[in-house]
């Protein structure tokens, strides 16, 4: 039996792989952008052990869920399951001046791994969009270019394959890695989604407590329990630590401890 934290899982991919967790014998600490969402994870996964309530659009939040979901003790494997979508129009957080869509999708889960005590192993959802993005270091907040939401998402989930394969790098003891659930029918994936989302949220639950051989690699990247080549920008070491660096100017908070 493992201990799981899912961000992001009030619906969606996240409840529903917290609801396949828990069907599992596994325990699992949900998490809602406010109290509703979060009452909602909780009335909708029966058996979670709880949930903990915070908007990962701002700075300060993320070290609020961070530090609700440390007072419940070491995890064995988190999901960085929370996203902002593609459809999104430009919206900045006044209050730390970010892009929301970088703020959830990066930001989110580097304050995350930083704060938190090392788990066994580390899940970060990509997406099949990152495989055309390009690393645009020089402007990871759009302040330099014309919005496009497509783009801002393909190259935010890029940097979290880059964040999982930087993590894996610099953390050897654990196992980290990426993958892509599909395009699916979710609220962010929108009712047009052409993937199979019965399968949505297989990945993600498999890499937190699989005793499988592929499970247990790291700094892999993954598609329907199958590894895939990911973008590779996203292996570029060199961009992977000014992904790590420019994280750490804007959280005050750094990875490697």
């Amino acid at each position: 039996m493992a201990r799981v934290f899912i961000t992001g899982s009030s619906t969606g991919l996240g409840l529903m792989a917290g609801q396949l967790l828990i069907e599992q014998g596994h325990k699992v600490v949900l998490h809602g952008r406010n109290l509703e969402r979060a009452n909602e994870a909780m009335a909708n996964a029966p058996g979670a052990d709880g949930a903990v309530v915070g908007d990962l659009s701002t700075i300060k939040e993320m070290r609020s869920v961070a530090d609700q979901a440390s007072r419940l003790g070491r995890f064995d494997a988190v999901i960085h399951n929370a996203g902002v979508g593609y459809r999104e129009p430009r919206r900045v957080q006044t209050q730390d001046g970010l892009p929301q869509v970088f703020a959830v999708n990066v930001l989110a889960p580097y304050v995350l791994t930083a704060l938190m005590e090392q788990p066994d192993r580390l899940v970060y959802l990509s997406s099949g969009m990152h495989h055309s993005a390009e690393a645009n270091l020089d402007d990871l907040l759009w302040t330099k270019r014309p919005w496009r939401g497509a783009q801002a998402y393909a190259e935010s989930k890029l940097y979290d394959a880059m964040l999982a394969f930087a993590v894996a790098r610099i953390w050897p003891k654990v196992r980290s890695n990426a993958l892509e659930p599909g395009w699916v029918a979710t609220r962010m994936g929108g009712p047009g989604a052409t993937g199979d989302l019965s399968k949505g949220h297989i990945t993600q639950a498999w890499l937190a407590v699989s005793n499988d051989a592929l499970a247990l690699y790291s700094g892999e990247y993954f598609f329907h329990k199958k590894l895939r080549a990911p973008n590779p920008a996203a292996k570029d070491e060199r961009a992977q630590r000014r992904l790590l660096d420019a994280c750490a100017r804007l959280a005050g908070v750094s990875l490697e401890k």
